[in-house]
C-alpha cells in the first residue's frame, strides 16, 4: 500500500512541496510513502503527514491510524461480495485483483455476486459495472424494451440491474428482488462502490460555487442508493471507494478529449468531490457506510497509460483492487 503525494493535495506542481511522513513502518520516497507489511507489523500505527514549501514552512498537516490486519483475517468464514461501479469496474481488472487476493491462503471462502460478466472477467468474477454510469443510473435507468436485446444482462446498458418491470411494465427499483432473482437469494456481506467520474466530469472547475452545488446533487443520489442498500441488506457493509485521481500527464486528456477537457480541470473537480465525500459519508458506520481510500493508493504516473486521462492501466487497476482488499482484511479482522 502507498500514499501518493500528488493525490493527497490540490496542486499542479507536487514536486514544489516537501512531504514528510512519520510512521514506525514503511518508507518515504520521492513521490510517495509506501509499505509492504510483514506479519510483525500487525496492529495499529500512528501516521502523520506534513506538507512544507521549499523554504521549509509548514503549509498543512494531518494524521491517521494505519491499521494492519493479520494475514489470516477472515479465514474459515464465508464472504459474499457485490461490486458496483462505472467503466473502471466494467474493465473488470480491479474486481479480478480482489478475487485473486481473496484466493490467497488465510482468506474466507468467497463468492462474487452480480449479473455482469464481460469478456475480461476472471473465473468466478462478476459485478455490476457499466461504462458511463453514474450514481443516479442505478436508481433510475430503465428501458422496458431495449433495442436489439432481451431483458436481463444483455440489456444492462439501458436498464439498471436493480430495476424491474412490474405487471404494467413500469419501472420498480427492487433490491430484494435483485438478490432473490439475480443472486440466487443471497444477500451480500460487502457491497463496494466506485463511482463519481461520470457524475462530475462535466462540472465547471472555474466556478467553485456551481461545482460544489453539482457535487452535492451527486452525493444526494449516492445517499439514496446507499440508503436503499442499507434498507434491503441491513447487515451488509457498504464500502464506498473515494473517486480516483487523474493521470498526472496532460497527454492522456489530449488523447481522449482533444482540448475540450484538461487534466487540471478534472483534478480540481475530483479533489473537491473527495473532500465532499469525506464530509458527507464519514462517521456513518451505523448506516453500514465505510470509506475506502482508493484515491491515495493509485500511482498517477505508472498507474496510467500515456493516452488515457481517467482509466488506469493494469498496474493502477491492481492498486485499486489492493485498496478494496486491504480494507476487507481490516474489516474481517474486526
Amino acid at each position: 500500500m502507498s500514499l501518493y503525494f500528488d493525490n493527497a493535495v490540490l496542486t499542479e506542481q507536487p514536486e514544489s512541496y516537501r512531504f514528510e511522513v512519520s510512521c514506525d513502518v514503511g518508507a518515504t520516497e520521492a513521490n510517495r510513502w509506501t509499505l509492504t507489511a510483514a506479519d510483525r507489523d500487525v496492529g495499529d500505527h500512528a501516521l502523520s503527514v506534513i506538507v512544507k514549501d521549499k523554504a521549509g514552512k509548514v503549509l498543512e498537516q494531518s494524521s491517521a491510524i494505519l491499521r494492519i490486519a493479520p494475514r489470516n483475517a477472515g479465514a474459515g468464514r464465508e464472504l459474499s461480495v457485490l461490486v458496483v461501479g462505472d467503466s473502471l469496474t466494467h474493465a473488470s481488472l480491479y474486481p479480478n485483483e480482489i478475487a485473486r487476493l481473496l484466493s490467497e491462503p488465510g482468506n474466507p471462502q468467497w463468492k462474487m455476486l452480480g449479473t455482469h460478466k464481460p469478456a475480461a472477467v476472471a473465473t468466478r468474477v462478476a459485478h455490476e459495472g457499466y461504462g458511463g454510469w453514474k450514481w443516479v443510473d442505478f436508481l433510475s435507468k430503465f428501458d422496458p424494451k431495449p433495442a436489439g436485446t432481451t431483458a436481463g444482462p444483455l440489456a444492462r446498458k439501458s436498464t439498471s440491474p436493480f430495476i424491474f418491470a412490474d405487471a404494467a411494465g413500469k419501472a420498480q427499483f427492487d433490491l430484494q428482488r435483485y438478490f432473490r432473482e439475480s443472486c440466487g437469494g443471497q444477500v451480500p456481506d460487502v457491497v463496494t462502490f466506485l463511482l463519481g467520474i461520470n457524475d462530475c466530469f462535466g462540472a465547471s472547475p472555474d466556478d467553485e460555487k456551481a461545482m460544489l452545488k453539482h457535487i452535492d446533487g451527486v452525493l444526494d443520489n449516492a445517499d439514496k442508493l446507499l440508503a436503499a442498500f442499507h434498507a434491503a441488506a441491513p447487515k451488509a457493509v457498504l464500502a464506498v471507494g473515494l473517486t480516483t485521481p487523474p493521470n498526472a500527464r496532460e497527454s492522456g486528456f489530449v488523447a481522449n478529449y482533444k482540448g475540450k477537457y484538461h487534466r487540471w480541470g478534472w483534478k480540481r473537480i475530483q479533489h473537491r468531490l473527495v473532500q465532499r465525500m469525506l464530509e458527507r459519508l464519514s462517521g456513518r458506520e451505523k448506516e453500514g457506510i465505510i470509506l475506502v481510500p482508493t484515491e491515495l493508493n493509485l500511482d498517477p504516473v505508472a498507474g496510467y497509460p500515456e493516452n488515457n486521462g481517467v482509466h488506469p492501466n493494469a498496474v493502477g487497476y491492481a492498486q485499486i483492487g489492493a485498496s478494496f482488499y486491504s480494507w476487507m482484511k481490516s474489516w474481517l479482522a474486526r
